[in-house]
């Protein structure tokens, strides 16, 4: 289970919406860089950004073909988030099950 602190990078890189579709679009196969620009209505810098950040979590790898940068997803990093909310899943069968009695008195 990881400890606290351990986590934000991973939760930071997945908060933001274009972080999370390219991480979508690479979990289809890897593709280089012009590829995932062409999917935006963003910059190369805006783009190039993100990787960084995704590629820094560890969601991301990187690889150097001839000119391009092509990027690969690296999906195990989300282990590192279903292991913290896993914590909360008791709580929310609790909770769930208390609405489901409270519905079904109605």
């Amino acid at each position: 289970m990881p400890e606290p602190g351990e986590t934000p990078d991973v939760f930071h890189a997945i908060a933001e919406p274009k972080r999370r579709h390219i991480l979508d679009l690479l979990l289809e196969g890897e593709r280089p860089v012009q590829a995932l620009v062409a999917e935006f209505d963003v910059s190369f810098a805006a783009i190039s950004q993100h990787l960084r950040v995704l590629r820094e979590a560890g969601l991301v790898a990187r690889r150097i073909d001839g000119r391009k940068h092509v990027y690969s997803a690296e999906p195990e990093a989300l282990d590192t988030v279903l292991e913290w909310t896993a914590r909360y899943r008791p709580l929310w069968r609790k909770r769930l099950g208390r609405l489901g009695r409270h519905l079904d008195g109605q």
